[in-house]
């Protein structure tokens, strides 16, 4: 939106995007989709050639004639061995494996003194609650027990108890492999534990409706 504002003040704008519905609904003059994790809006970390393309293509993006243009970008940065991975029932129980990690997630929070968990206001020491919730969301498609705040929709909200899990997972991560990169971290989470597994469930459980609401929130849960 903003950058209708500038390019009406003859400003040529450009913009990278990591949600490719929201982009092509709001049809900004000039973006570049770009399949990255949240966060990660120039792709691979401390990769300086990685960086310099997708900045190129983004600046080419000036060069077409007429708008409003929306391109992808060629590029992704989870390894392929994940991209092709086949995935499995876990056995291991997630509300378990969240427990074992709490000592990483801890050390991180105190090394760092910051922490992404913080969307949802549950504190993590209740997340094996938010696990139980989740499944029961699975398995008959009811978010009973889950309390929200009054502006923000049961479905929003459980986005934000995802996006909770998943940063407390990316933070114990890296506090246990601190030589870990970004595109390591989410193909462990994904295709390695039994919350990627939980998550992705939930994504599918959510994507199932054909609401367009449920459709954008589904996105947002989980793109793999």
């Amino acid at each position: 939106m903003l950058a209708r504002v500038f390019e009406a003040a003859d400003l040529s704008t450009i913009q990278i995007s990591l949600i490719k519905e929201h982009t092509e609904k709001v049809r900004p003059p000039r973006a570049l989709f770009c399949p990255f994790p949240y966060g990660l809006g120039l792709g691979k970390p401390n990769d300086a050639n990685f960086q310099h393309r997708v900045l190129t293509a983004t600046f080419a993006l000036l060069e077409r004639e007429s708008g409003p243009v929306l391109e992808a970008f060629p590029e992704d940065i989870v390894p392929a061995a994940a991209q092709s991975a086949t995935v499995v029932e876990r056995a291991t129980d997630p509300a378990f494996e969240l427990t074992a990690l709490r000592g990483y997630y801890t050390q991180f929070v105190e090394k760092y003194g910051r922490t992404a968990v913080s969307l949802s206001g549950v504190p993590q020491t209740r997340f094996r609650g938010i696990v139980r919730l989740l499944e029961r969301y699975v398995a008959d498609g009811t978010l009973d027990g889950m309390t929200h705040p009054d502006d923000v929709t049961p479905l929003q909200y459980l986005r934000y108890v995802c996006d909770d899990l998943k940063a407390f997972y990316r933070e114990a991560r890296l506090a246990q492999y601190p030589a870990d990169d970004g595109p390591r971290v989410e193909a462990w989470f994904w295709y390695e534990t039994a919350m990627g597994d939980l998550i992705r469930r939930v994504r599918d459980r959510v994507k199932a409706s054909d609401d367009p609401y449920a459709q954008a929130i589904a996105f947002g849960i989980s793109r793999v």
